[in-house]
């Protein structure tokens, strides 16, 4: 993936401004200890809903005091901006898998939840956190995980009360319902999080009872330029036990990247082809190519019309927007 380049601040400029921070953030937000990334979060009890101060768990075992009702959130974990972006919360800092030009933030899928900011700011690329940025947005609150912000774990915690999730011991890019539940903890807000569980929930179990009728195996592609992909069980098996379809074989686990005598020995029964240039039919695909050949001609779902079309970057994305865009995207492809 591309990293951002953060720019350049002089070392004494840095520690002075981080230093100033943190005198600051011990005055006026009360915050206990300071986080480690390197081990499991402990349970701790759940506060009552909407009550501030509130103590939450981090890693390590630590517990950091957040003194009032962040209106300032940072989430420094690339992957985890879809769990955000649910809450009620007038300002955000987060950082993008790419650049914020790529990014999905102003997408037709994200608007309904992007439109309700009065503030998102950038302040970070991949894992690249870019401080001086963080600095200046000022966060009551920084959201971060232990592995992808390893490097500035300690730089972190003295800019604001910041709490780690544990990713030696959760798997964030699957469980967004634990990720949105700890959320819901950290934000006051565990009635919103429960909502948005329910929601998703409620769709998966009305999509699998609509896809009954399915058989045979499905396959999920990722396609690019140059590239496709056949998406495994590990990153899209949301897609496939969930609501009653069968993997093919070869999608157990990562899945593979895929030629077109590939795809053949595959030959699965339905394929979506799941387009990272899907809103801009100018930009080059490698199905289109494919799509000229006899072999692809001869695919079993090439013959039976069962290849459908959607926007990758929105169905194979990480968190329940994508997913429930996705399953929405099967649904009506497959019950037809």
């Amino acid at each position: 993936m591309r990293k951002r380049v953060l720019p350049l601040v002089t070392a004494s400029l840095l520690v002075a401004l981080l230093l100033l921070i943190s005198a600051c953030s011990s005055t006026g937000k009360s915050r206990s200890g300071s986080p480690s990334p390197s081990a499991a979060p402990s349970a701790s009890p759940s506060p009552a809903a909407s009550s501030f101060p509130r103590t939450v768990a981090s890693a390590n075992g630590t517990q950091v005091t957040i003194a009032k009702k962040p209106e300032k959130v940072a989430l420094v974990h690339w992957g985890l901006t879809q769990d955000l972006i649910s809450f009620e919360i007038p300002s955000i800092g987060v950082a993008l898998p790419f650049t914020e030009k790529q990014s999905q933030l102003q997408t037709e899928l994200y608007k309904p939840y992007t439109s309700k900011f009065k503030e998102i700011t950038i302040v970070g690329e991949n894992t690249e956190v870019n401080l001086e940025k963080l600095l200046q947005y000022a966060p009551d609150l920084i959201i971060a995980g232990t592995e992808t912000n390893k490097k500035v774990a300690d730089q972190l915690s003295k800019i604001a009360p910041t709490v780690f999730l544990d990713e030696t011991k959760m798997d964030v890019w699957n469980d967004w319902p634990g990720v949105m539940t700890k959320f819901g903890e950290m934000l006051g807000q565990e009635d919103v999080a429960k909502k948005a569980i329910e929601k998703f929930t409620t769709a998966f179990t009305q999509a699998k009872d609509q896809l009954k009728g399915v058989e045979g195996t499905v396959a999920y592609a990722q396609v690019r330029e140059k590239t496709m992909w056949l998406q495994g069980t590990k990153y899209a098996g949301h897609y496939y036990e969930p609501l009653g379809l069968k993997p093919p074989e070869q999608a157990n686990g990562d899945g593979a990247e895929l030629s077109l005598e590939g795809l053949t020995k595959i030959n699965p029964d339905y394929i979506f082809l799941g387009y990272f240039n899907y809103t801009d039919k100018s930009l080059p695909a490698l199905a289109d190519e494919w799509e000229k050949t006899d072999v692809w001609k001869s695919l079993k779902a090439v013959k039976a019309n069962h290849v459908y079309k959607i926007n990758g970057a929105d169905a194979f994305g990480y968190g329940p927007i994508s997913r429930l865009y996705g399953v929405n995207a099967i649904v009506s492809a497959l019950k037809k």
